[in-house]
């Protein structure tokens, strides 16, 4: 199916975006910078992608910023991360406010230090009423973490198993509340989801990208979201809806 350009604003926009961060070292080692250059690149670069997804009319952006598996990198490359993102967040404060966005972060974030905890609640607590766009950092986040930690506070409340649905389940995850990604885009190259939304994912639509995280700009965005507009998602059924 062709789509002019012209057509591209009136196609349907995913209601919710999930993206995997990638990038940000191989961006650094190809200009000669330290592997923290990158990730300071890259931390900035989240306010535009916030701001070209809220122009294009999603709802929820997800960013995988900090994995769980990320604690093994040198102690110095998370320490210098950890405070872009506390010295970020903090300046999103007034961002959210003039731009109404709403921040949240998820994941064990009773690990993270607690400067950049004080400064997580600060935001949520700031822009907990704006509506324009919901933003979502997985900071210390692992799917299969988060998914356990589900099952875990179903069995200490003693659900019985066939009261356990889907719907229950997924109210027991971080994400409550939020509807299921539908695009997920990587950049940097790779074509895996890495312990990112997996349960959230099932029917996802996935975007790859070669470009590093720091120069995935605005153009990069509506690529992701005009080539999701192209496509025809059945869920399990054919087209027309017959099974």
């Amino acid at each position: 199916m062709n789509i002019s350009s012209s057509d591209l604003n009136n196609l349907a926009v995913p209601r919710h975006v999930a993206i995997i961060m990638d990038g940000n070292g191989r961006w650094a080692a190809q200009r000669g910078l330290p592997r923290i250059e990158g990730h300071r690149r890259g931390v900035n670069n989240a306010k535009d992608v916030v701001s070209a997804c809220a122009a294009r009319g999603v709802k929820h952006l997800t960013l995988y910023a900090f994995s769980t598996e990320n604690w093994r990198r040198p102690a110095a490359e998370i320490l210098g991360l950890f405070d872009i993102v506390t010295r970020i967040i903090d300046q999103a404060i007034d961002y959210g406010r003039a731009e109404q966005v709403r921040f949240r972060a998820i994941g064990r974030i009773e690990r993270l230090p607690s400067k950049l905890q004080e400064v997580i609640h600060r935001a949520e607590e700031a822009t907990r009423g704006f509506d324009r766009i919901h933003v979502s950092v997985c900071l210390n986040y692992g799917s299969r973490d988060e998914i356990l930690a589900a099952v875990q506070k179903l069995v200490a409340e003693k659900v019985p198993p066939e009261k356990v649905t889907e719907d229950l389940f997924a109210r027991s995850l971080y994400t409550a509340g939020m509807p299921d990604p539908d695009l997920i885009i990587r950049t940097g190259g790779e074509q895996r989801l890495s312990n990112f939304l997996l349960w959230q994912a099932a029917y996802a639509e996935l975007y790859f990208t070669d470009v590093l995280w720091p120069d995935f700009d605005e153009a990069e965005i509506s690529r992701a979201l005009d080539s999701y507009a192209r496509r025809q998602r059945r869920f399990g059924a054919v087209a027309g809806g017959v099974i």
